[in-house]
């Protein structure tokens, strides 16, 4: 089985992008984030011309998720459903076969001081708390997405400059640990322990590509079943160095034990 994310920064935009991955990569399941475009206007049809089933919660003007299946795809929710504050677009949980896949878009947090970051750190508690009261550690669960956090100095170019930055400040940090603690593996950095293996690059800095100025915030995390079937999890930079790319780029995974279709 194999299982890719991607902020795609608009999928209207990115369609072109989207579909040169999924023909020459054929993932069995591709989660997106940041479609930025509301439900009536996502761009279905390519998707199911190319096999795929197609599960989506989006809104005008931003965030937006979206998850792409070669199997059938159960949806499960798509917010947390906690008698907080709603934040439709963020959130898509399906169950694919027997695995539960969690797709998320976790809030930037814009400032230290702004009340984005409060909610970033709230948010990342309700997805503990979610996966605390539908799903369990020994059971095969996949978390994937654009979670707008660094979790190690590994993970991101000149640490030192950046820690009062709302995705590597320590208070961020320590609300995505809490998540990971839940019973997760982050699979890169469990087959690549090394420094680097960025997904994000600003636009804003010149050839940050090949100057290696980048952050690696886009995580695919599986509980141990999952884990332990994971042969490979990868960074693909060609989606980053297309023409009018998203500024983050695909990280993917395979899995033995699960036929692929």
């Amino acid at each position: 089985m194999r299982v890719a994310t991607f902020n795609v920064n608009s999928i209207r935009t990115r369609l072109p992008i989207v579909m040169d991955w999924l023909k020459r990569h054929r993932p069995d399941v591709f989660c997106l984030q940041e479609t930025k475009t509301p439900d009536e206007n996502f761009p279905v049809e390519p998707f199911l011309q190319a096999g795929y089933q197609v599960l989506f919660r989006g809104r005008k003007g931003g965030n937006g998720v979206a998850l792409l299946s070669l199997q059938p795809a159960e949806m499960v929710g798509s917010d947390f459903d906690d008698g907080g504050m709603p934040d439709p677009a963020r959130l898509l949980a399906a169950r694919v076969g027997d695995t539960l896949i969690v797709n998320v878009y976790v809030p930037q947090g814009r400032d230290i001081d702004h009340p984005m970051f409060a909610y970033k750190l709230e948010w990342l508690g309700r997805l503990r708390r979610w996966f605390e009261g539908h799903a369990a550690p020994n059971q095969p669960v996949l978390l994937l997405g654009d979670m707008n956090v660094a979790p190690q100095p590994i993970d991101l170019h000149h640490p030192e400059r950046h820690q009062r930055h709302v995705c590597f400040h320590p208070d961020i940090r320590e609300a995505y640990a809490r998540v990971v603690e839940w019973g997760f593996t982050d699979l890169y950095r469990r087959r690549h322990p090394e420094p680097g293996g960025y997904t994000f690059f600003d636009y804003r800095t010149r050839d940050a590509i090949n100057r290696g100025l980048g952050w690696r915030v886009d995580h695919i995390l599986a509980t141990e079943s999952m884990a332990v079937r994971c042969r490979d999890c990868r960074v693909d930079l060609e989606p980053r160095r297309a023409e009018r790319p998203s500024d983050h780029t695909v990280v993917v995974a395979d899995f033995d034990g699960v036929q692929r279709t």
